[in-house]
């Protein structure tokens, strides 16, 4: 009899309810509730459970938001008034499902949240309708259009401030200061200042602000592929990943661990959000890696390291990757291929070191009575993997990621009627719209404040005087310059979320390595990486914190065990700013297989450094070598790939002598002593 576990996280939009394994471990049964956790830890999943008719006209408004975006997928329409419209259905959304103070309702929206939904749609929806007029004068702009936008710049930071946090509205606010008060600004940062007018009209009806470039992709990508996610959840994909999974490599040494990796990463580049991703994957799969022996902090960790890296795991990465190639005006098929070394890296050392603890510890896999049968699992619903492999076709053939992600959606619910167990009827069909508009919302949110940074950099060049700053504080070198942008991304990160910590860092750190010669997509990723890594960097770690809740451990001890995990992710963007081989900026495939090869042998040794396990226990010279031998692999280059490869085989020659010489000869010595 199967037993479902205690703390299972309901999804009202799939239709999975759970695995298929025999027995779900429940040694977690503190009733944890896994939106709870979401909530406490990721701010973007705080909104109202609103029911009745209120919760039927949320409804509504969720499921005109997806079918505008369909339809104008197919159907373009001038891109102001897209964006305009856009964020006027996420600000309509936000003021309705966020509570304005922790003391407002939880249940229904306020007066006060219906009053800011409509003066949101109106402003938003002013630039629509006179756009057209506005253009006609020239841009020029009368009483009415300055009051009009002024009112969106106010809802903006005000749903900003209920949907996110105070964090990104009081850096847009400082950026607005800056613009607004260059002439009282001492030394190399003062400016000759814009009165409020002139920032107005930059922010509301320029092509630089709210509604600029970071808007439009949230408005004309981003949305399209979160709801592609929605529908890919709504035939229960992540059951089939999750039973896949546990199929192949459930019963394998530390079998449980690996299906962390392999879900959680594969349903991470889909969500989105680290966090909410622990949320809904963790409430599975650390009760797994606990039943077999896997320490809480250790469990916690890998779950959160998983989630995290899926961000910059192709082919469907983040939101950010898709502002990305918007910024450096690239095809996003680019930005994939880019991607492909340092994802496969990342991966690669997180599935060692899971095998070498299990190892180290004696851990062993579930048994495969336990497991679902893998060919059921395929037959079942492996039609379900058709749209990303269509998704993944048409972006490499290059056709636009808004084709691209409608076509998919389309195939998607297509390819559900291929079993009555994935179908997707009406009701489904509206659910899914509906929460596709819901995750969307954030992002949107987030892409039209940092409209105000932008707008400000545009207007001022203050991202160049910071790019200064940077290459005098570092003093010129890239080193040092590479050092601060990582510890200026991850501070962003601790209070930002991902896209929105990018587009900043993006704006104000990548330009300072481009004057060191860093190529700007090497740039870019290295600051895309680092914005994904502050979910597991402490002392703010909210992946992690999140895993800890789940996992029943100290939020410290699983930040730093995630840290500790994720160690790959903290070098590798170092090493390919000095080889760019590693992001396949090369024409040439064998310098470029090559680089693959020994980077792979090079994590290999990372993994069994950070656990401290190769054939045997590791002691601390055989440590410090397997890292020496790592870095130097992990680089490409000749040289350092000799030096490499010899230090590991050196540390695979000392245990090797160790366990097959020495120990056995120490064993038959004691029990010939014993004997006499």
């Amino acid at each position: 009899m199967k037993k479902e576990p205690k703390n299972e996280r309901e999804n009202e939009n799939s239709k999975d309810k759970g695995t298929d394994v025999k027995e779900v471990p429940t040694e977690l049964d503190e009733k944890i509730n896994a939106d709870e956790i979401a909530k406490k830890y990721d701010v973007e999943t705080r909104y109202r459970n609103i029911k009745g008719k209120a919760g039927l006209l949320v409804a509504s408004i969720a499921v005109a938001m997806s079918a505008f975006h369909l339809f104008t997928a197919g159907v373009p329409m001038v891109s102001t008034k897209h964006r305009a419209l856009h964020l006027a259905f996420a600000l309509v959304l936000i003021f309705l499902l966020y509570p304005g103070r922790k003391k407002s309702s939880q249940e229904k929206p306020t007066i006060f949240d219906y009053l800011f939904a409509i003066i949101a749609a109106i402003s938003t929806g002013y630039l629509v309708v006179m756009f057209d007029t506005i253009a006609i004068r020239g841009m020029s702009t009368t009483t009415m259009d300055l009051i009009m936008g002024f009112i969106t710049m106010v809802v903006v930071l005000e749903a900003t401030r209920r949907s996110i946090g105070i964090e990104l509205p009081i850096l847009a606010l400082l950026f607005l200061g800056y613009a607004y008060l260059g002439p009282y600004l001492p030394g190399d940062m003062t400016h000759r200042g814009y009165d409020l007018t002139t920032l107005i009209e930059h922010m509301y009806i320029g092509s630089e602000g709210i509604f600029g470039i970071a808007l439009g992709t949230s408005a004309a990508y981003i949305f399209l592929f979160i709801l592609f996610g929605a529908f890919l959840n709504g035939t229960g994909l992540s059951g089939f990943f999750t039973n896949a999974a546990m199929a192949g490599a459930g019963h394998k040494v530390g079998g449980p661990a690996k299906v962390s990796i392999i879900t959680s990463g594969a349903l991470g580049m889909i969500n989105g959000s680290a966090v909410a991703n622990v949320a809904s994957t963790g409430v599975f799969t650390i009760p797994l890696m606990r039943k077999v022996g896997y320490s809480r902090r250790f469990a916690g960790g890998i779950e959160a390291t998983a989630s995290t890296g899926g961000q910059f795991t192709p082919p469907i990465m983040g939101t950010a990757a898709f502002i990305m190639a918007e910024f450096l005006g690239v095809p996003y098929k680019d930005i994939i291929i880019a991607a492909i070394i340092p994802a496969l890296l990342y991966y690669v050392s997180l599935w060692v070191m899971v095998h070498y603890e299990a190892l180290k510890t004696g851990l062993s896999g579930i048994p495969k009575d336990q497991l679902p049968d893998i060919k059921k699992v395929f037959l079942e619903r492996a039609h379900l993997l058709l749209p990303i492999a269509l998704l993944l076709y048409m972006l490499l053939a290059g056709y636009t990621p808004i084709y691209s992600a409608f076509f998919s959606i389309i195939a998607t619910y297509a390819v559900s009627f291929l079993r009555k167990s994935t179908r997707m009827d009406f009701k489904t069909l509206l659910r899914t719209l509906e929460q596709g508009a819901k995750g969307a919302i954030t992002v949107s949110i987030a892409t039209a404040v940092v409209g105000f940074i932008i707008g400000v950099v545009s207007l001022t060049g203050i991202g160049l005087k910071l790019a200064n700053l940077i290459l005098v504080f570092s003093g010129g070198q890239l080193l040092l310059t590479l050092l601060l942008t990582m510890i200026t991304c991850i501070i962003l990160g601790m209070g930002l979320p991902t896209a929105a910590c990018y587009i900043v860092g993006a704006t104000v750190a990548a330009p300072a390595l481009t004057q060191l010669g860093v190529e700007p997509i090497v740039a870019h990723f290295f600051v895309l990486y680092f914005a994904c890594l502050s979910a597991i960097t402490p002392p703010v770690a909210l992946a992690s914190y999140a895993a800890a809740g789940l996992s029943g451990e100290s939020p410290s001890k699983v930040g730093w065990t995630g840290f500790r995990l994720g160690i790959t992710g903290f070098i590798v963007p170092f090493i390919f700013v000095y080889s760019p081989v590693l992001l396949l900026q090369t024409n040439d495939y064998l310098a470029a297989g090559l680089a693959l090869a020994t980077a792979l042998i090079g994590v290999f040794a990372l993994g069994t450094a950070v656990v401290g396990y190769l054939l045997d226990r590791t002691n601390a010279i055989e440590r410090l070598m397997l890292l020496a031998s790592s870095l130097t692999l992990i680089k490409a280059g000749p040289v350092t790939d000799v030096i490499g490869i010899s230090l590991l085989l050196i540390v695979v020659f000392m245990q090797w002598r160790r366990t097959r010489v020495l120990k056995p000869a120490i064993k038959g010595k004691r029990f010939k002593d014993e004997a006499i």
